[in-house]
């Protein structure tokens, strides 16, 4: 078939994969970070910026010999236009904490978390493109009323690389995440946009997984481009049956699933994926922060001696149970929380006994997040781990038996951009006719390293039983 693209324009930098578009075998790559004014990362953004890192990544040569590019983005990014396509202001990127207040007041106008869920799967977070039009809307009136189209980061991106054509074109996952189009009916909700900026504004076309955006003037094709999170699912491969759970400061657990889910609590969030079927994500606000919190308490500079630590104590840290809900936490919903260290006697009082209960502490509140999941359906037979911190022996060593599944920690690749190249060689495969447009590309799956909880399951379920009996003393009924 050829030779495919893959870009990802995260919110640091931009990344290229060349990719065979047959075997997903990467040829070469690029990377260049965005040109940032005034040296930080901030949350409003000249989205030139992001085509000035796309021009420099992609020098030498880099893209000569390829047929199609995907464009996977930051999600959550939103670009204001106004009538003639020149941007309003600054993208509005980023978790942005300004538009807190304008969550709430969204949350209120529709009736409550139930009716957001309802209506688009998810309840109004600060972060996302819905809230964000509602923080426009209040604090910058002018702009808002300039404002005639909206797009996210990568749509932008596409419509840019195809020549700024008439049609705006996105895709089912970057949609699924602006709080105005819902999974389960795959349409818009134009009512919810007037709630948040006050007025209507135009929305780019939802095309299919399979679909190309268009061609470039020499003849390039662009696919549908796609939101970071579902790139990187689709670049790693998953299917029904598969859970990925990433390891930041905040976790986050996703899963495939064949039906879009409303849940009522807002604990899920009902996300499209890349390919036709559903993502599903849990997020809890407290992962990685919990091990860095522990390991600065201990007076160890780094979450490798923590790790190390953490080996020298025994599965259930000799009773010891941390409840993470360091920042609050949102799964379970209890936003005003503070961690909470029980089982406390003179044995338990050991530096390693603290290092493992933090780390039995973050692995069992993502095991909550997998077990909402479950509880809805959705089948966990094998868990993707992600993130720095899933190289670590401690955490290796006890999530198996905790998520009760098979673990595969894959090798450290760019999941999202190689999830953008395979989403082109599947739009070039069907515009040449040698691919269904119902069946992506079988591209290779990642190196990896496979964890199975063998004997220590019944042990790993001790040591959950122990953590939920701690978390239903301390917080009664916080999942029900």
């Amino acid at each position: 078939m050829g030779i495919v693209a893959g870009l990802d324009s995260s919110p640091d930098f931009t990344r290229i994969v060349v990719c065979d578009a047959d075997t997903g075998a990467v040829l070469k790559q690029g990377y260049a970070p965005h040109p940032v004014e005034g040296g930080g990362r901030a949350s409003d953004v000249d989205p030139q910026a992001w085509l000035l890192s796309l021009g420099e990544a992609a020098g030498g040569g880099l893209l000569e010999g390829v047929q199609a590019i995907g464009v996977s983005s930051q999600q959550n990014a939103v670009v204001p236009l106004d009538a003639q396509g020149n941007t309003v202001r600054p993208a509005m990127a980023g978790g942005d904490k300004r538009a807190q207040v304008a969550a709430a007041d969204l949350v209120d106008a529709l009736g409550g978390r139930e009716a957001w869920a309802q209506a688009v799967g998810c309840v109004p977070q600060a972060a996302q493109p819905v809230t964000k039009l509602r923080w426009l809307n209040k604090t910058e009136p002018d702009a808002a009323l300039r404002t005639a189209v909206l797009l996210q980061a990568h749509d932008w991106l596409v419509w840019q690389l195809l020549g700024r054509p008439v049609r705006r074109t996105t895709d089912r996952g970057g949609a699924s995440g602006t709080g105005y189009w819902s999974a389960a009916t795959g349409a818009y909700r134009a009512d919810l946009v007037e709630l948040a900026l006050g007025h209507q504004a135009m929305l780019p076309e939802v095309i299919g997984p399979s679909d190309a955006a268009g061609t470039t003037p020499e003849g390039l094709l662009i696919s549908a481009g796609t939101g970071e999170t579902m790139a990187a699912a689709f670049g790693l491969g998953i299917g029904l049956g598969d859970a990925v759970v990433s390891l930041g400061a905040s976790g986050s657990v996703m899963a495939v699933h064949p039906e879009a889910l409303v849940d009522n609590s807002g604990m899920i969030t009902s996300l499209a994926d890349a390919t036709g079927m559903h993502l599903p994500v849990v997020t809890t606000l407290n992962a990685v922060r919990t091990l860095r919190g522990a390991a600065e308490m201990l007076g160890l500079s780094d979450l490798e001696s923590l790790s190390d630590l953490a080996m020298k104590s025994t599965p259930g840290s000799h009773g010891l149970v941390l409840l993470p809900y360091l920042e609050g936490e949102r799964t379970p919903n209890l936003p005003h929380t503070a961690g909470t260290l029980s089982g406390l006697r003179r044995e338990s009082m050991k530096p390693e006994h603290l290092a493992r209960a933090a780390f039995e502490g973050m692995l069992c509140g993502l095991a909550d997040a997998l077990d909402v999941l479950r509880g809805r359906g959705v089948e966990v037979r094998r868990v993707f781990l992600l993130g720095a911190a899933a190289e670590l022996s401690a955490v290796q060593a006890a999530a198996p038996a905790l998520f009760g599944a098979q673990v595969v920690v894959p090798q450290p690749a760019d999941y999202a951009a190689i999830g953008a190249a395979r989403q082109a060689a599947w739009a070039l495969g069907v515009s040449q006719g040698t691919l269904d447009p119902r069946t992506p590309p079988m591209w290779q799956g990642p190196a990896a390293q496979v964890l199975e909880p063998g004997e220590e399951l019944a042990v790993g379920q001790a040591v959950r039983q122990q953590y939920v009996s701690v978390r239903e003393q301390t917080y009664p009924g916080a999942f029900r």
